[in-house]
């Protein structure tokens, strides 16, 4: 009998959480006539321009330093699996 007396108090509270006033949600952002601009797109040219110089490794140098990564990987990857989740 102690947990219908809970409900007595549930039903009102519910009902006055329902009454309650909500803000519009229209008046809370400002209205615009006029959308704004889309930014303006530079051309590829540009902004490959933009970039600096710099070096791309080649030969034998790119290949060692590649290896040289996916051996690291490789060896990150097998101590993941040997752990115990």
């Amino acid at each position: 009998m102690a947990w219908q007396g809970r409900w007595i108090w549930a039903v009102p509270a519910l009902a006055l959480a329902a009454c309650t006033q909500f803000p519009e949600v229209d008046a809370a952002a400002p209205a615009y006539d006029v959308p704004p601009p889309y930014p303006r797109i530079a051309p590829l040219d540009q902004a490959l321009a933009q970039l600096p110089d710099t070096p791309i490794e080649e030969g034998a140098e790119a290949g060692t330093a590649l290896a040289g990564r996916a051996a690291a990987l490789r060896y990150r990857a097998a101590q993941l699996r040997a752990r115990d989740f």
